[in-house]
């Protein structure tokens, strides 16, 4: 691998579905203010999303429907 070509901020953080409840631990270079603790007891940094894995229908192969 190529030296001094990875971002320097790759942390690991914690992505809140909120549509699901589910977190997922992952290591990423997104900007967030906020922290939060994961299971394991530690604080991380924490980004809040609207869809994932847990609760996409692809992966979940439920249907929802969203009024708007």
């Amino acid at each position: 691998m190529k030296k001094d070509i990875h971002p320097k901020e790759y942390r690991d953080v914690i992505f809140h579905d909120n549509s699901s409840g589910h977190s997922f631990l992952i290591p990423s270079t997104i900007n967030t203010k906020e922290t939060g603790k994961f299971t394991d007891g530690k604080t991380y940094p924490l980004a809040n999303v609207e869809i994932s894995s847990a609760s996409h229908p692809f992966y979940t192969g439920n249907e929802k429907l969203l009024d708007s």
